[in-house]
Formats: structure tokens, sequence, C-alpha cells
């Protein structure tokens, strides 16, 4: 065996230092078009770097475990205050570490193993943390749940009501009812229809989730669907999607659960919640009590135009039915020329980030998620930025340029460039003196 020679300690550290600037140095460049990410606030960026993230504040606030909670305990009841006000909820959990997190309380406290609950599959829109257990997903391989797939509409990409309520029917013939139904997902064009099923589901005891991650920004706007309204039990997020703040996540909910969210949180799930992320949410919060409605209505008429440019440069948007998306993001189905792992990789090179993602009907076609016959596009960050309908036309061009005309990707990387050298702050929030990917050096 040959010897693997190491580098001395203050070599790696300045080689991860290096990187981290390079990283920043590329996002001041491309076109970050992934539905799952947004670019904070320097006030939230502000918020991570504090020394919030090096303590702990284990329990609810006025209920700590340790000392030296004071500002800690009045900063988390602030984000409590501004996510109820946004959500009209009357009980918010700011404490899980992230969407999968808050799913999982929610799976705690509604559910117990070996229980049925009904959710997408993942091709037609479903997360893996909704996953059953031989695809190792959080629901059936931590939760121990066993998970029946919704019927899906694939002319409208949503939930099939009448299938929907056909199958618990069936199920409730054989006493093996659902005890839990979650809508919402990764892929979320369209509202889906919890006010229609929410009475199929109470009807055999099943509590109803709605997994708002990426769509909770334009909720909070005004712009999508209410589902709390709509008859939902609980309401679960990660906050770093269309509500453009740290990565961390959110429980909103009413009273009567409160009590068993709570518990499936703190002793059940987290310990420290990673105070310097909530602090930050609660600056996202605010920003979007100040700016959301504008910015949730941007969003949508962004990603509209985007769909629409991108349809009439010959690329097949899915939805074209119903205007290509209500939210904030749209799926192209790209199978024409090539599959979506290649043409991923090659929109990177060409500075133009998006992910590959399953179609619908992938996995019956005998496509594999490695190499699947969809791309995936969110339009929040660019929004964020400042870009607009015109923009999304010019975005759209830059993608046909790679993917139907099949130019070089180098010679498409400097376009991409040039579009965003004019767009590099921050906007609907209260200060951006900071440039939107400026490494900032501290030590």
């Amino acid at each position: 065996m040959s010897e693997v020679k190491s580098k001395k300690p203050v070599e790696y550290y300045r080689e991860v230092q290096s990187l981290l600037e390079g990283h920043h140095v590329l996002f001041q460049s491309c076109l970050p078009l992934i539905a799952s990410e947004n670019i904070p606030s320097p006030a939230v960026r502000e918020a991570l770097t504090s020394d919030l993230g090096n303590r702990y504040a284990e329990g609810w606030p006025g209920e700590r475990v340790y000392a030296g909670c004071e500002y800690i305990d009045k900063i988390e009841l602030i984000c409590i205050d501004l996510a109820k006000q946004l959500f009209r909820a009357e009980f918010v959990d700011v404490r899980p570490i992230s969407g999968v997190v808050a799913n999982l309380a929610v799976y705690s406290a509604f559910a117990n193993p070996n229980d049925l609950m009904f959710a997408l599959s993942i091709p037609c829109g479903g997360h893996i943390s909704m996953g059953r257990q031989q695809f190792g997903g959080t629901a059936g391989s931590v939760r121990g749940l066993r998970v029946e797939y919704f019927p899906f509409d694939y002319e409208n990409l949503t939930v099939d009501v009448d299938a929907t309520k056909k199958k618990v029917a069936e199920l409730a013939n054989t006493k093996d009812t659902p005890k839990l139904a979650m809508f919402g997902g990764s892929v979320l064009p369209f509202p889906h229809p919890v006010k229609e099923l929410t009475e199929t589901f109470n009807q055999v005891g099943a509590k109803v989730n709605y997994d708002a991650a990426h769509v909770c920004g334009l909720i909070a706007g005004g712009r999508f669907q209410d589902p709390l309204r709509e008859g939902a039990d609980a309401m679960t997020m990660s906050t770093h999607k269309t509500l453009p703040g740290p990565q961390h996540g959110l429980i909103a909910s009413w009273d009567r659960y409160a009590e068993q969210i709570k518990r499936a949180t703190f002793p059940g799930l987290v310990s420290n919640h990673h105070l310097h992320a909530m602090a930050g949410t609660a600056i996202a919060l605010a920003e979007m009590l100040q700016f959301g409605r504008d910015y949730a209505g941007a969003i949508i008429r962004n990603a509209k135009a985007l769909g629409q440019a991108m349809h009439e440069a010959g690329i097949t948007v899915v939805g074209e039915k119903r205007g290509f998306t209500e939210s904030h993001l749209i799926l192209a189905d790209i199978s024409k020329f090539g599959d979506g792992g290649t043409l991923e990789r090659k929109l990177e090179k060409a500075g133009i980030i998006v992910n590959r993602n399953l179609l619908p009907w992938d996995i019956r076609m005998g496509r594999h998620y490695m190499n699947p016959g969809g791309v995936r596009l969110g339009v929040p960050e660019v929004t964020r930025l400042g870009m607009g309908p015109s923009e999304m036309k010019e975005i759209a061009s830059l993608i046909a340029r790679v993917i139907v005309k099949t130019e070089p990707e180098g010679s498409v990387q400097k376009d991409v460039a040039e579009l965003r050298r004019s767009y590099q702050k921050v906007h609907y929030c209260f200060e951006n003196a900071t440039d939107a990917y400026q490494y900032i050096k501290i030590r």
C-alpha cells in the first residue's frame, strides 16, 4: 500500500478558506435556479455568525434546562409571534432544525409505528421524508410508518380527489385506515386539494398535515393556498426556499395540538435547536411580514414567465394546460434532448444551476433518478436578486442555447456572467449594504 502524504494542518486550513471564497465567487456570476434554495439577507447572514450558534437552550422559552437564555428566549418568542402572524396559526414551534425534522415531529405527534400514512410518491412530487422504508424514506425507515401513495392526476399535476376518496373508502372496508395524510412535497407547481379531501380523512380518524417547505413563502405572502384555513391540522416547513431565511424548520398548527407537537420536538427530536438559525429565521419572518406579499407575487410572475419563455424556445414544460405553474417552480421534460443528469451537468458548466428531477411517469418508462427525463427550475433566488419577467426570457434563451441548440457551454457561461453582473444585491429586505454573495472575513 502506498503511503498517503498528508498536508500540514495550516495548509488544510488555508485550502478550506480558499474554497469557501471560491464558492462565493462562483455564485456571483451564475444563475441559481435550484427551487429549494434562496439567498438570505445580510441581516440573516449576520445572525448566523452570532454567538447564538455556540449556545444551548433546551426546552421551551421560559422553561429551559440551561441558564444564560435571557436574550435567546426573547428572540425565540419574537420568532414564534411572527410566524403566528404570517401563517395565522394558534401554535408555532420554531425548534425543528430542518423541514425533515419538522415532518418527523408531526409523524411522532400524530402517528405510531406501523400506522398507515398517505403521501405522494417521489416521482409525483413527494419528498424523501415521506418515503417508504425500502427507499430509506424518513416516514418508513425512521418512524416505521407504512406509506400509501395518493392517486395522482397526471394531467393536472396534483392529487386525484375522486380516486383518493375511493381508495380511503376501500381501506376503511378492510379496517386499515390511514392515521395521517401528508399533502405538499418537493415538486408543487399547483395547490393540493386539501379542502376537498380533509373531511374524507377526518371521517376515518386521520390527521392532515401540509408540507409547505417549498411554498411557505408564497403562503405567507397570501399568494398560494392556505392549508390551515382549508382544514389541515398542521403545516410543516423548512425556512430557506420561498421563505428566504436560513436552513431551519418550523411547525404551524392549532392550540389543541400544542403539547403533543412540543413533546415530539423536545425531548423527542432535538436538543440544541441551532439558535443562530432560529434568530435568522426571526429576521426572515419579519422581512416577509413587511415585503412578503410583493415578493411572493414577483416569484409567481417570474415562474410563469420562465415557463412560457422556455415553452416558446422549444422546451416541453409540464403543466402547459394550467399555465405551467402557480408557484415558484417549473418542471421541464427534456427527454427529447437527453437525460436530466447529463443536461444538468451541461447547464452547470454554462453557469446555470438547476437539478435533474424525475417526471411523474419516469419510473414506468424505465428511467432512474440519476438520469431522469426532467429538470426542475425555481425562481425564488433570482427574484430576490431583483430580476423580473424580461430577465426570465433571457434566462430561458440561455437555457435553450445549451439544451436545444447545443452551443458550447463556455460561450453561454460568458453571457450568463454578463447578465448576472447587474444583480448582486438582495431585495425585499430592510437593509442590503452587503452584496448578496460577498465573502466576509471576520478572522
